[in-house]
C-alpha cells in the first residue's frame, strides 16, 4: 500500500505506475482517493477546530453564568449544541472517508522498481541467466508420478478417496527424500546465517489483509468456518505476521529468517496435463526464507535470496534458470520480483519452483511494521523467497537424476539425510 501523501503529490507518477502494469481500469482511483483524501482531511480540520472551541465555549459560559448573564450564556450554550451535532457530522464523514480511502489505497498497486521489464502478462517476463546444463537422456523419462509409482513412492488414489483431488500420499524412500530436500534445505540456510523458525499454521484476518490482495486472498486461502483464522498458503505470511504492529530497533536489522511449514492452497482453475499429479496440489510443505531490513539495503537483499534458491538447486546438480517477472504478471504488493525455474527432461523446458520478492513498504505500511532509526521512525521493508517446496521440486530432482533402469541417483549433499543411500532401487 502506497503512502496516501505520495499519491497526493504525485498522481501522474502513480498513473504512470497503473499503466505499466495494464491496469487502467484503476486509473480514476487515483483522482477519487485525492478527492476522498482531501475530504476527510477537511473534516478532520473543521472537527479539530470545533474541538477547541467547544472548551473556549464552556468555560466562556461558566463565566456569564458567575456575571448573573443568564440570557447570554444560554445563547453560547445553543451554539455549543450546535457545534456538537456539526461534530457528529464531522466526525462520521472523516471516518467514512477514511474507510474508503484506505479501501482505495488497498488496491492501487505499488509502485514498481525502474528495472522491471514492462511486459502485458507471463508471456513477456524475460530470462536472466542460466545455471548448468540442460540435459535429456537418451531413454524416455516418464511423467514423475509414473516414476514415483515404480518406486513404491505415492498413491494418488486413496488420497482421492480420503481428501479428494489435489492430494496425495507419499510413502518410503520417495517420502523420505520428501523430508531430506526441506532437511538439507533447513541446514543451508541456518549456514547461510538465517534464523530458523517453525510459524503458526494459520493467520488473522488482519494478517492476511496486511501481506496479500483481496484477489490473492480469495484465490488461495482456506478460510476456517467460525473463526477468524485462515490456513496459511506460503509461510511467508505468517513470517511477515509476526512483526505485525511492531517497532524494530534499526540496530538489529536486517531480520532474517527461514522457515518450515506446510502451505495450503484452493488453487482455483483449470490446469494442463503437466500440472496434474503434485505439481498443483492443495497441500504441500515448504522452506521459505523473509527478510525485514532498512531500505537502502532491500535491493541488496533481493539479490541475495534468489541467490541462495540457485545456489541450493546446484548443489544438487539441478540445472535452472533465473525469469524476471514483467510489470503485468508483478502482483500489485511487489516492487520486483524473479522465478526461479528448474529444467525438466521429460518436457524439455523449465518449470517455476520459487518466487524471489522485493514488497518494498507495502506489507509493513499495511502492518505497521515500523523501524526506529537515528533519524525517526520509518516503514521497514520485507522480502520473501522460496527456498524450497516438494514435492513441486521432486518433479525437477527425480527427472534429472533418473537412471535408464527406473532408480534415482541420490547426489551427495543429500546423502546424510537419506541414511546414506546412494540410490533409490525400483526393487525398494
Amino acid at each position: 500500500m502506497l503512502d496516501i501523501k505520495f499519491v497526493r503529490e504525485n498522481p501522474e507518477i502513480v498513473k504512470e505506475n497503473i499503466k505499466k502494469k495494464f491496469q487502467d481500469n484503476k486509473l480514476p482511483l487515483v483522482d477519487e482517493v485525492i478527492e476522498l483524501d482531501k475530504k476527510s482531511r477537511e473534516a478532520k480540520q473543521e472537527a479539530d477546530n470545533l474541538r477547541g472551541s467547544r472548551n473556549k465555549l464552556s468555560k466562556q459560559i461558566g463565566a456569564l453564568m458567575g456575571q448573573g448573564k443568564k440570557d447570554e450564556a444560554e445563547e453560547v450554550k445553543k451554539q455549543v449544541a450546535a457545534n456538537a451535532a456539526r461534530l457528529a457530522e464531522l466526525e462520521k464523514l472523516e471516518g467514512e472517508s477514511s474507510e474508503k480511502v484506505r479501501t482505495i489505497m488497498m488496491t492501487i498497486p505499488n509502485i514498481i522498481d525502474d528495472s522491471v521489464p514492462v511486459g502485458k502478462d507471463d508471456s513477456e517476463n524475460v530470462e536472466l541467466e542460466k545455471f548448468g546444463e540442460p540435459f535429456v537422456p537418451d531413454f524416455e523419462v516418464p511423467y514423475h508420478t509414473h516414476i514415483m509409482e515404480k518406486l513404491n513412492g505415492i498413491d494418488l488414489d486413496a488420497a482421492g478417496k480420503v481428501a479428494g483431488n489435489g492430494f496425495y500420499y507419499l510413502m518410503g524412500d520417495i517420502a523420505r527424500l520428501h523430508s531430506a530436500v526441506i532437511s538439507y534445505a533447513r541446514d543451508f540456510m541456518i549456514e547461510r546465517g538465517f534464523t530458523y523458525c517453525i510459524p503458526p499454521f494459520m493467520i488473522r484476518s488482519a494478517v492476511v489483509d496486511g501481506v496479500m490482495s483481496f484477489a490473492e486472498m480469495d484465490a488461495m486461502m482456506y478460510k476456517i468456518e467460525g473463526e477468524d483464522l485462515y490456513l496459511i498458503g506460503t509461510s511467508e505470511h505468517s513470517m511477515i505476521g509476526k512483526y505485525i504492529d511492531t517497532i524494530v530497533q534499526e540496530d538489529t536489522l536486517p531480520h532474517t529468517l527461514t522457515s518450515y511449514s506446510p502451505c495450503f492452497r484452493k488453487e482455483k482453475g483449470a490446469h494442463g496435463i503437466e500440472e496434474r499429479g503434485v505439481y498443483r496440489i492443495h497441500q504441500f510443505e515448504k522452506q521459505e526464507m523473509i527478510v525485514i531490513c532498512k531500505p537502502e539495503d532491500s535491493m541488496h537483499w533481493f539479490h541475495e535470496l534468489w541467490k541462495n534458491t540457485v545456489d541450493l538447486f546446484r548443489s544438487m546438480d539441478i540445472p535452472v534458470r533465473t525469469i524476471e517477472c514483467c510489470s503485468g504478471d508483478l502482483a500489485d504488493l511487489k516492487v520486483k520480483s524473479y522465478d526461479v525455474e528448474a529444467w525438466s527432461p521429460r518436457q524439455k523446458k523449465y518449470f517455476e519452483v520459487g518466487s524471489c520478492s522485493n514488497l518494498g513498504d507495502a506489507q509493513a505500511r499495511r502492518l505497521k511494521i515500523r523501524v526506529n532509526g537515528e533519524n525517526g521512525k520509518y516503514f521497514a521493508h520485507t522480502l520473501n523467497n522460496t527456498v524450497v517446496a516438494p514435492p513441486r521440486m521432486l518433479i525437477a530432482f527425480l527427472e534429472n537424476n533418473l537412471n535408464e533402469d527406473g532408480s534415482v541417483r541420490i547426489p551427495e549433499v543429500l546423502r546424510p539425510y537419506m541414511g546414506g543411500k546412494k540410490v533409490i532401487s525400483v526393487n525398494n
